[in-house]
């Protein structure tokens, strides 16, 4: 029988990297007693960094799914990796957690990724709590991080607990919220209970009616009680608590060290009986808006969080039960594409181990295999059920690489193995660039990057090499010019003619009508790549026919898709043909269609062409004391400063780059921040490219071209 959905916990371990997720994990496993003996970082033998990569980077890279049994419920945990890079597993993980727990380093307190982990934390209104981790640590500052969390996230961080010696030796916890001193043994696991000391009760007292108040403001009868009595008994002040966690009306803050296994058994133990189940969370939304509630006898419906492809196995897939139960044998609908799954294996998983179970009831976390046309973000259903679970929404990329294989004849193999890439991590983006000519990989950082290439080569065997993208240029003009073009061509029958007289101005919205001609029709395109093209018929007197009007259109269209300077698009110019010729007999589509495209080509180079490049606004995020550094690598990319202000005890720096300087800004600002730094970029516009470069691009141009033929 699976596990009743009230008594099951889904919590999610979040942290900046260093705070000691993964060892904290592995300590509730062992707590727990799913595990007999602690894995270590060293000893690349935890349960939840199982991955080669992981064991030889000492680094968690993917999130990991584990469960401990405490008491009569069962914890799912989720361990996250803390680079930023990977922000696509922390995301996918929050969707299915109902309790998140953020680990803060007693040594560096509130961290860039704190912050930014905790925005997520916010945006999907999930209960969370803090830890403060590595009080064992000689530089340990317990007061100095909890003023840290109060500083940055408000009023409802709220201390339960505060360690009596940290730093070296560190050994005794005293708990406000069950006023008892914990005294650990030397080698951690379980402490003594004894009495506060005399000198400390005065501030646990003072701790623990802070708690009493907060649990008492989210229920009229325990605030009754209160008022009357002045405290509440262990049962009410639970309850209490657990309206107010679930509604993130407190944060409680404990204390830890997960490395000699202090402090973790009553964090499970609060988790177990404070934390929310999935019955206590709002109900989430479906894609067609309606509540869906963890019924475990309503119709199934099972999310795909999380995708990987392994060796000899095929596809793994992560899922959430949001309703209904689900049983080895289902047969269910993908609302996605509509193809049938049969669930032929349920699986708990402690990182690589699994263990098969018959169902799985609303709520539960799971793992199944070999799933045909089920991806990551996809809901299964039962038949009849026509809403899914509302999509992860992952963030927008911060870098891109230009990705080539060796040889032709591994093309299709590279093509292949991106793709199921891209199934697995949707943070990863994929284009083939047609304007580019270019196969174009968009990530969340440099090691983001470099671990789809290493992995793409240990799985798949293809050798890639990453390039630095070309930049898309546009084309435009800044002064007007006339033009004409004849195009004859006779052949033994029939021939070819067309004549155009052309005039380009650069467009604005607004302009008035050009000087000295009548306007017969006015068409604006909106193109693709941005800007517009006006295109104006001003024929008097019928010396071009109208019908030929779209043909040389197209030929100017054909041209702007590979302008003369560069061959990279035009954009923002208005087009008048105000004259021309044509023959009875030797006029045809394609004869102004390429007189079109010479008249707009010589036009062109006599309207003071100009060189746009792309501009993004990039805001990083990052200490007062990298100030200086990130703003002087900044001057050397050509940027422009927008602003600087303050986000919590960080600076957040505003700043306009061109696209042409950001492609090794992920590593370059992790360098020079030792990693305590996050920027984000998005394109505001295009501008004029610097005289000296715009030369410098047209002559390599024009050299490549010279070279093609």
């Amino acid at each position: 029988m699976g596990v009743e959905t009230k008594n099951l916990r889904n919590v999610v371990l979040l942290g900046h990297s260093g705070s000691g997720k993964t060892l904290f994990a592995e300590t509730m496993l062992f707590e727990s007693g799913a595990l007999t003996r602690r894995g270590t970082i060293e000893g690349q033998n935890t349960a939840s960094d199982y991955t080669k990569l992981e064991q030889e980077r000492g680094n968690s890279l993917f999130s990991a799914l584990l469960h401990a049994n405490w008491r009569d419920n069962k914890i799912n945990i989720i361990d996250t990796p803390g680079y930023d890079d990977f922000v696509g597993e922390v995301i996918s993980s929050l969707k299915v957690a109902d309790t998140a727990v953020m680990i803060v380093n007693a040594t560096s307190g509130v961290e860039v990724g704190t912050e930014l982990l905790w925005e997520y934390v916010e945006n999907y209104k999930t209960p969370g709590l803090f830890v403060i981790n590595q009080l064992d640590h000689e530089k340990a500052n317990y007061d100095t991080s909890l003023e840290q969390l109060k500083n940055n996230f408000g009023p409802k961080v709220m201390a339960v607990q505060y360690p009596l010696n940290p730093g070296t030796g560190f050994n005794t916890i005293i708990d406000a919220l069950r006023m008892i001193m914990y005294v650990f043994p030397k080698e951690g696991g379980k402490p003594e209970k004894k009495p506060i000391p005399e000198s400390e009760i005065g501030r646990a007292t003072q701790m623990h009616q802070a708690l009493v108040e907060s649990a008492a403001e989210n229920d009229e009868s325990l605030m009754e009680k209160f008022f009357d009595e002045g405290s509440l008994n262990e049962h009410e002040l639970a309850k209490g608590l657990t309206i107010a966690l679930a509604n993130q009306q407190i944060f409680p803050v404990f204390c830890a060290s997960g490395k000699f296994n202090m402090g973790s058994g009553r964090i499970m133990g609060f988790l177990n009986d404070i934390a929310p189940s999935p019955l206590e969370r709002p109900k989430p939304m479906s894609t067609k808006g309606e509540p869906i509630g963890a019924d475990s006898t309503g119709p199934t419906r099972v999310f795909i969080y999380k995708t990987i492809s392994e060796p000899q196995v095929g596809n793994v897939s992560y899922f959430k039960v949001f309703s209904g139960t689900l049983k080895t044998g289902d047969d269910l609908i993908n609302l996605a594409n509509s193809n049938h799954e049969r669930i032929n294996q349920i699986y708990v998983a402690n990182g690589k181990t699994r263990e098969a179970v018959n169902e799985l009831k609303a709520g539960d976390l799971g793992v199944t295999v070999k799933l045909k046309e089920t991806h990551t973000n996809n809901t299964l259903v039962t038949k009849g059920v026509e809403s899914g679970i509302e999509p992860i929404h992952f963030p927008e990329p911060r870098i891109r690489v230009a990705v080539t294989p060796p040889n032709k004849a591994d093309i299709d193999k590279l093509a292949k193995a991106l793709h199921v890439t891209h199934e697995e991590d949707p943070t990863l983006i994929i284009e083939q660039s047609p304007e580019l000519r270019q196969t174009l990989l968009y990530g969340q950082g440099q090691l983001h990057l470099d671990l789809i290439k290493y992995r793409i080569e240990k799985v798949y065997g293809v050798t890639m090499a990453f390039e630095n993208p070309k930049i898309p240029y546009r084309e435009t003009i800044t002064k007007i010019a006339n033009e004409s073009y004849r195009h004859k061509k006779q052949t033994g029958g029939s021939g070819q003619f067309a004549e155009v007289h052309i005039r380009l101005e650069p467009y604005q919205e607004g302009m008035k009508d050009p000087d000295g001609l009548t306007v017969r029709n006015r068409e604006y395109e909106k193109l693709p790549w941005g800007g517009t093209l006006a295109f104006y018929w001003c024929i008097v007197g019928g010396s071009i026919d109208t019908k030929f009007s779209s043909a040389i259109k197209k030929g100017v269209m054909n041209k702007m898709t590979e302008g003369p300077l560069t061959g990279s698009h035009c954009r923002d110019i208005r087009i008048s043909i105000y004259d021309g010729k044509m023959h009875p007999v030797d006029s045809n589509d394609m004869a102004f269609q390429l007189a079109g495209t010479m008249a707009f080509k010589n036009a062109f180079q006599h309207a003071g062409p100009q060189l746009l490049e792309p501009i993004y606004d990039v805001s990083i995020l990052c200490g007062s004391e990298f100030m200086g550094d990130v703003m002087g690598d900044l001057q050397t990319r050509r940027a422009i400063i927008m602003g600087m202000e303050s986000e919590g005890h960080y600076q957040k720096i505003l700043a306009r780059v061109p696209l042409a300087e950001l492609h090794d800004y992920s590593s370059t600002l992790r360098s020079i921040t030792q990693g305590k730094a996050k920027f984000s970029m998005k394109l505001a516009d295009y501008q004029q490219v610097p005289a000296e470069i715009q030369t410098k691009l047209v002559t390599e141009y024009q050299a490549h071209a010279h070279d093609e033929h």
